[in-house]
């Protein structure tokens, strides 16, 4: 019986250190091996001069252990106090709380629960100096916007997982996040590290930092033009653009009531900007122009004897907004004095097939591509799906819907010797240990030559200088650009806008204004302009563009 037992024995352990020893041992291994792991940080995001509008910061969770806290006493009390009584009454300066209702969250007989989240270090640090039994702490991150509101509808804000829940935050999640760092050791039974031991750690890796196109200070401006001129109009949303013509920077986007990221409530739908649709009116008159002086069909002088009223050969009849007798205009007046039936009459010459073709080949129908979420493509039907009174409105910016931005593009093309530039938010980014990666220049499309791009630009001048859009002027700069009223049909209402470029003599900017729906007037001269002529002077400062220098050679507006 001795042998078959101590056979048994040995078998056994031939079988354990033999055969299953490696698996054994590594199995031992890690019931010995503790754990521990540090907070991946998420990357940081900066406006064009590097100042901070995201960033991840330090913060604890306060939390108990019910159980051990009701035993806590006091050290050297006399008589004998502690418990959650006591805990509040100490804890309750610390974290602003009324000590009653503390009292009642820290009784139970949870081992984990959360009494309040978002503490400072130095909160953590004082509540520790208390000594509380059965207090815990959990160190997180998070996400906080120094700015409050300013570029709030761009930025978008993080969940409580930490993950991008909306705008840049939830487009570039993944480059933004980081990875957490892991370490582990082998332990004795009391939880020490052994000496020698198995030793592994893995660096935790900060996100990367985006760099924008934002300048944050024009932003605030703008975002305090828009917000002002919406109360002042009783408008019911209202938007301001400004955008570098040459690289398609964009280098304020404000909507008006834009939420605030640290405590996001209200519309959370994004820049409206960039999703909702309006028909342009006016402004896409530009188009127009550009279309009949690209094919020939027209000169900047070419007369025109412009009634009140126009019916075209299919029984179709436009009028302009304020009646009027025959006007003897040139191109350049039709468009300064923003005459629909002057346009007709010059549009009605240039084939349909071709106004949808000049329609998309300045962006509408299609996405710009800027980087931001619930991007509209806008409405462009084609052009055989035009009833008879369509293929003329759209001459005039109806029978077709844009974005803000899609419209604030038309003009930066112009302004641009004729080549469309893909707007963009994104200026660089810069990783983890340093390296800083500037982001690919953006696409480019030629649309009109720079013949007809400056010609245009020099007839929207006279629209400034007279024409529906003298409010937009700047002493010392030349400004061209176009006013623009439109009646929108869902909702019902309408959309007053003004769209320019300064300087016109060296453009660097383009700069929109769009009010949906304003109480106090209709024409976006009246007020639209007015803020693009704030807005653009404070950008035209804060880049430090000079005031212009020869005085504009315009075009005869009449004959």
């Amino acid at each position: 019986m001795v042998l078959a037992v101590l056979t048994v024995f040995a078998g056994r352990l031939v079988y354990v250190q033999g055969i299953q020893g490696e698996a054994v041992a590594q199995e031992a291994l890690q019931q010995r091996l503790g754990r521990d792991s540090s907070l991946a940080v998420r990357g940081q995001i900066t406006d064009a001069k590097g100042d901070i509008l995201a960033r991840s910061v330090e913060r604890y969770t306060l939390a108990v252990n019910q159980l051990d806290l009701a035993e806590w006493t006091v050290p050297r009390s006399d008589p004998k106090t502690g418990g959650p009584s006591a805990a509040a009454e100490r804890l309750a300066p610390l974290l602003d709380m009324n000590a009653a209702e503390l009292g009642a969250l820290l009784t139970g007989e949870s081992t984990w629960k959360v009494i309040k989240k978002g503490l400072l270090p130095e909160q953590m640090r004082d509540i520790k100096k208390l000594a509380i039994g059965g207090v815990q702490f959990e160190r997180v991150l998070d996400r906080v916007y120094p700015n409050g509101t300013v570029a709030g509808n761009l930025l978008g804000w993080v969940n409580a997982e930490g993950v991008g829940a909306q705008g840049l935050e939830a487009v570039l999640d993944d480059q933004l996040t980081g990875s957490a760092g892991t370490y582990v050791w082998e332990r004795g039974g009391g939880g020490q590290a052994i000496p020698g031991g198995y030793e592994e750690s893995t660096d935790a890796v900060e996100g990367d930092t985006v760099q924008l196109t934002i300048r944050s200070d024009l932003q605030w401006k703008a975002q305090e033009a828009i917000d002002a001129q919406v109360a002042a109009t009783g408008a019911d949303s209202g938007s301001v653009i400004v955008t570098d013509v040459a690289t398609g920077e964009i280098l304020a986007l404000a909507d008006s009531g834009a939420l605030d990221p640290n405590s996001p409530s209200g519309d959370l739908s994004g820049s409206r900007s960039i999703s909702g649709v309006f028909d342009p009116g006016s402004t896409a008159k530009v188009i127009t122009m550009a279309a009949a002086l690209e094919t020939g069909l027209v000169d900047p002088l070419t007369p025109f004897e412009v009634p009140y009223q126009y019916t075209t050969d299919n029984n179709q009849t436009f009028k302009d907004s304020h009646e009027h007798a025959g006007m003897r205009l040139t191109t350049t007046g039709v468009l300064a004095q923003s005459s629909n039936t002057g346009t007709v009459m010059i549009g009605e010459k240039i084939p349909q097939q071709v106004r949808h073709d000049y329609l998309a080949k300045f962006g509408f129908g299609e996405k710009t591509g800027i980087e931001l979420p619930q991007e509209s493509r806008g409405i462009l039907h084609p052009s055989d799906e035009w009833d008879g009174r369509t293929k003329y409105a759209v001459l005039f910016g109806q029978g077709v819907s844009v974005t803000a931005l899609q419209a604030t593009q038309v003009f930066a093309t112009i302004a641009n010797g004729g080549v469309r530039v893909q707007p963009h938010l994104i200026k660089g980014w810069t990783s983890a240990d340093g390296q800083y990666t500037a982001a690919a220049p953006a696409a480019s499309t030629q649309v009109v030559s720079k013949e007809t791009a400056d010609t245009v630009l020099t007839m929207l001048e006279s629209a400034v200088d007279d024409g529906t859009g003298s409010a937009a002027a700047i002493p010392g700069y030349r400004v061209a650009g176009k006013t623009g009223t439109a009646q929108s049909f869902n909702p019902s209402g309408i959309t007053a806008s003004f769209i320019g470029v300064a300087p016109a003599d060296n453009p660097r900017i383009a700069v929109s204004v769009v009010l949906h729906n304003p109480r106090t007037s209709e024409w976006g001269g009246t007020v639209a302009a007015p803020v693009f002529r704030d807005v653009t002077r404070d950008a035209l400062l804060e880049l430090g563009v000079a005031p212009s220098g020869a005085p504009a050679t315009l075009y005869a507006t009449t004959w």
